[in-house]
């Protein structure tokens, strides 16, 4: 079965927009685990406009699932990244302004940034995995900088997806064959939805994990987070 992780960014932004603590950022990561997710993820960035670096430490006695924190490895993040020592660290290129994600690495051009910076993840402990477009090259840089894993980014598959292009899956699909003939364990994320998923999960072979936030929150507001949690683990199962 593939792990949902939960990525509750979300919550953090609607928490910040009033200045208070409602709703409480640990007591959702409480409930999509007890509701069933097997990971909460966070992607604090350096103006902390959603998730707070506090935040981050505060989940460290929250999560007792897996625990991935997601971001620009500059000195600050990994400083907490070292500190928090999640399960998972997932290194992404996104530049400060970024709205949200846009891009993976270019793993050839960063090859040795990222080979120094996942060294030292590896030696506290903590599993590493990046962020990539389904690029073959990138798949194959991606084992030469020793990742343990990589995620695919999805938003390109999200979007052929709604427009009923079926066929924008087969870059994910040959992505995601090299990366297990190359020993990489394969997450991904990006506008995953209740609407996409079974038939991304159905085709990815060897997926380990998914990491979807801003839809699992959005169609909570609906029909709720417990049953939206529980429809995400059905459809992966």
């Amino acid at each position: 079965m593939t792990k949902l992780s939960v990525n509750i960014n979300k919550i953090a932004t609607l928490r910040n927009s009033r200045g208070h603590n409602v709703p409480d950022l640990l007591q959702v990561a409480k409930d999509v685990q007890k509701f069933g997710a097997e990971g909460v993820t966070i992607h604090p960035r350096p103006d902390e406009r959603h998730i707070r670096y506090q935040d981050a430490r505060d989940l460290v006695n929250v999560v007792h699932t897996e625990y991935n924190i997601e971001g620009n490895p500059m000195d600050n993040f990994l400083k907490l990244v070292f500190e928090c020592k999640p399960t998972q660290v997932t290194l992404v290129p996104d530049a400060v302004d970024a709205l949200t994600s846009n891009a993976g690495w270019d793993t050839v051009k960063h090859k040795s940034f990222l080979q120094e910076v996942i060294k030292e993840c590896k030696l506290k402990g903590i599993r590493t995995s990046i962020f990539v477009d389904p690029v073959l090259q990138m798949i194959e840089g991606a084992k030469e900088v020793d990742t343990d894993r990589i995620e695919l980014y999805t938003e390109e598959f999200a979007t052929q997806y709604e427009l009923g292009n079926l066929k924008g899956i087969e870059p994910y699909i040959k992505a995601a064959e090299l990366a297990n003939d190359l020993n990489l364990g394969v997450n991904a994320g990006h506008d995953l939805s209740l609407q996409n998923i079974r038939f991304f999960k159905e085709n990815i072979p060897g997926l380990l994990e998914v990491s979807i936030g801003h839809a699992l929150i959005s169609e909570s507001i609906y029909l709720g987070l417990e049953n939206v949690v529980n429809m995400y683990i059905r459809k992966l199962l």
